[in-house]
């Protein structure tokens, strides 16, 4: 059995609005439920086949030089999709995305 490196594992970092808005959170003090959430958040796509250990100890690894430490990680997956091209149905492949909880001052900071 082939041992898995941290990027056969994380796959790329999702940018979105959604995920730049999870990443902002610890920063917005305006609304008072969102004041509690002082740990970062970041979004990534992820393997298929990972768990979430995996997962937390693959960005651990992947960030080993900024000490980030992996508190939570939750696990959201797309469903694969209907398409049409030029009258022939298909699929368009799912995905897997992991939402990863950096522990309260820790974070990734690059150029996304």
């Amino acid at each position: 059995m082939l041992k898995k490196t941290p990027y056969d594992v994380i796959k790329n970092r999702h940018v979105t609005e959604k995920a730049r808005v999870l990443e902002q959170l610890q920063f917005n003090g305006s609304n008072p439920c969102v004041k509690k959430c002082d740990s970062p958040k970041a979004v990534f796509i992820v393997n298929h086949k990972s768990n979430k250990i995996e997962i937390a100890r693959a960005v651990e690894e992947i960030y080993e030089d900024k000490k980030v430490k992996v508190v939570k990680v939750n696990i959201v997956n797309g469903k694969p999709k209907k398409r049409r091209v030029r009258g022939r149905s298909g699929m368009v492949g799912g995905y897997k995305k992991a939402i990863v909880t950096f522990r309260a001052g820790d974070s990734i900071d690059e150029k996304v």
